[in-house]
């Protein structure tokens, strides 16, 4: 199997974008001139309205040197002090707790001082001839603006940034604060600020600017944007999956996703989570980077189809990512919160229903999963109270179960269940979309990769633990549950999960030849989990043919419906197989594709 096909950087091409684009500080100045010229007004106000963690000052000076403003303005000028923001969002943050808070409902105008807001739009009102620009998070509030440009930022950017102690927080001055605790702060608040704010700006986008490359920013046309949000809802496609370590990492996405083979390890892949992956949309030569919840946004119906959007509006609620142990340690040994105290402690509407798929396995391999007959459950939390104290370490397999795994495996994983991968194992991950919310109860007496002990979160994790999945209802209920569904001319299809409690099933489909396959209304999220390419068609040419490697997700927008899949290339001949999940209704549940 080529090892190096799967593709770090696909795109979604824009219909007709090739000049919709331009690259560079001064052809984005030019540009935005021949707009102003376009208006033929006394007075143009630019709006440049940022997503956080964009670099604002950048952006201003860079603009405000090759326009020559009569005014310019930032938008942090107008906000409330940092201390007072600080105030404002402490109530999400959960007090001293290093990794949850509860989902904030702030809106971006709560950031503001009113006063300050009144005073900046004044000097925008008495300018009466020349531009006025006015650069920030929020600079809509100052004034709708002739021009709108919507400076976006990818999260995993945005984290990026963090790391590097380049921006703070919205509103903060907190550029040295631990990264851990940014990001925190920006998932419980920040980005849901943002995204509040952004949601209704999308259709009026005059242009998009992409600031993820400092040194090379791009503006895009926004119709042309929004055009290639309105394809890439009609045809399967792929995100852009970002790579990190992890003090369990693996070294199999190395060679397989072609990584930098200097790395100590990649633990993660996120290569299917819309809500912090990007979409790259390509005009011509050059592609824009904008976060796949833009999509999401902008074409929810079309995308997840009318019966997902009614259950969970303008959310993706399926992820895929991958969990290299290959050379590495275990995961912590773990638990996901149940529906109830996920909504009630941090605010989430569902939960992080899961399963683990064995993409590959050494010959020592296993998951730990569910508990062990006739545990004393005090002893067990006794035990990992001794051990998070720094006592003797937690006997893991006196408590749970331990199932040798082996390619192809699936360990269905409902949320209360015991659980982790072991050593020697990559694993697709797929589950409901809250991802952040792993209880972690022994993580094995490693330190992170910052030097420092993980943050355990036991109180939590025993309150979530069902009791009741022991060694033969596990075994039973968690461990392969595959079910033969239906077969034809080079095909079968095997229902493999997830557990009848989740709201997400999975479907293996084998093939030699081409599989008939229809998103009855849902979306479709699929990786290639078997062999090395194959194709994926549109029975009536409603889409150009799709080109997917081995372990690479995609998703099929629901407004697609029929579509089929065969082997491609070298894999003719060869068998195949993908696994599909989808949200789960009456209709899909007895359905044979």
């Amino acid at each position: 199997m080529n090892k190096a096909n799967y593709d770090k950087f696909p795109s979604v091409s824009v219909p007709d974008g090739a000049n919709a684009c331009v690259a560079g500080w001064n052809a984005i100045a030019e540009k935005l001139q021949l707009a102003i010229v376009k208006r033929a007004g006394r007075k143009t106000v630019i709006v440049v309205e940022c997503y956080t963690g964009v670099h604002e000052n950048e952006v201003l000076r860079e603009l405000q040197s090759r326009l020559r403003p009569a005014l310019a303005l930032q938008a942090n000028e107008a906000m409330l002090s940092p201390g007072k923001i600080d105030a404002l969002v402490a109530p999400f943050l959960g007090g001293n707790d290093p990794v949850f808070g509860f989902l904030s409902g702030l809106k971006l105008p709560e950031f503001f001082d009113a006063e300050k807001l009144s005073r900046s739009c004044a000097a925008v009102k008495n300018i009466s001839e020349g531009i006025v620009l006015i650069v920030g998070c929020g600079a809509s509030l100052i004034s709708a603006g002739d021009i709108l440009i919507y400076a976006d930022l990818a999260r995993w950017e945005a984290q990026l940034r963090f790391r590097r102690n380049e921006t703070g927080n919205l509103g903060a001055e907190n550029k040295t604060l631990a990264a851990s605790l940014q990001y925190k702060r920006a998932f419980f608040v920040d980005w849901r600020v943002c995204d509040r704010w952004k949601r209704p700006l999308i259709a009026k986008w005059d242009f998009v600017l992409d600031t993820n490359n400092p040194r090379e920013p791009k503006l895009a046309e926004g119709d042309a944007v929004r055009r290639g949000l309105r394809h890439a809802a009609t045809r399967p496609f792929r995100v852009v999956p970002f790579f990190d370590p992890a003090p369990w990492g693996g070294q199999w996405m190395k060679e397989f996703c072609d990584l930098d083979r200097t790395a100590k390890n990649y633990g993660w892949c996120f290569d299917c989570v819309p809500e912090e992956n990007s979409l790259l949309l390509g005009f011509g030569d050059l592609r824009v980077e904008i976060p796949s919840l833009d999509l999401v946004f902008d074409q929810p119906q079309a995308l997840l189809g009318d019966a997902v959007h009614a259950r969970f509006g303008d959310e993706f609620p399926i992820r895929f990512d991958f969990l290299d142990t290959m050379g590495g340690g275990n995961l912590s040994f773990q638990v996901h919160p149940l529906t109830e105290y996920i909504q009630q402690h941090f605010g989430m509407p569902y939960t992080q229903d899961e399963s683990y798929y064995l993409l590959d396995a050494g010959p020592d391999a296993s998951v730990y999963l569910g508990l062990r007959d006739g545990i004393d459950r005090a002893a067990m939390a006794r035990d990992l109270q001794i051990a998070q104290a720094g006592g003797a370490p937690f006997p893991a397999e006196k408590y749970a179960n331990r199932f040798p795994a082996k390619k192809h495996d699936h360990f269905l994983i409902p949320a209360g269940t015991a659980h982790c991968s072991g050593a020697n194992a990559m694993v697709l991950e797929i589950s409901a979309t809250p991802y952040i919310f792993t209880f972690k109860m022994w993580d094995w007496g490693r330190l992170g990769l910052d030097g420092k002990p993980r943050p355990i979160h036991l109180e939590h994790g025993l309150a979530n633990v069902r009791w009741d999945r022991t060694t033969d209802w596990t075994r039973q209920n968690l461990v392969n549950r595959f079910e033969p569904l239906g077969s034809g001319d080079g095909w079968r299809e095997e229902r493999t999960g997830l557990h009848e409690s989740e709201f997400i099933e999975t479907r293996r489909h084998w093939f030699t030849k081409s599989v008939p396959h229809d998103t009855r209304g849902g979306v479709n999220v699929l990786n290639l989990v078997a062999g090395e390419t194959a194709v994926v068609e549109s029975p009536d040419g409603a889409f150009a043919p799709f080109i997917v490697h081995y372990a690479e997700t995609f998703i099929i927008p629901a407004a697609i419906g029929c579509y089929t899949i065969r082997p491609h290339g070298a894999s003719e001949g060869c068998e195949c197989a993908t696994l599909k999940a989808f949200v789960r209704d009456h209709l899909q549940r007895n359905s044979a594709c």
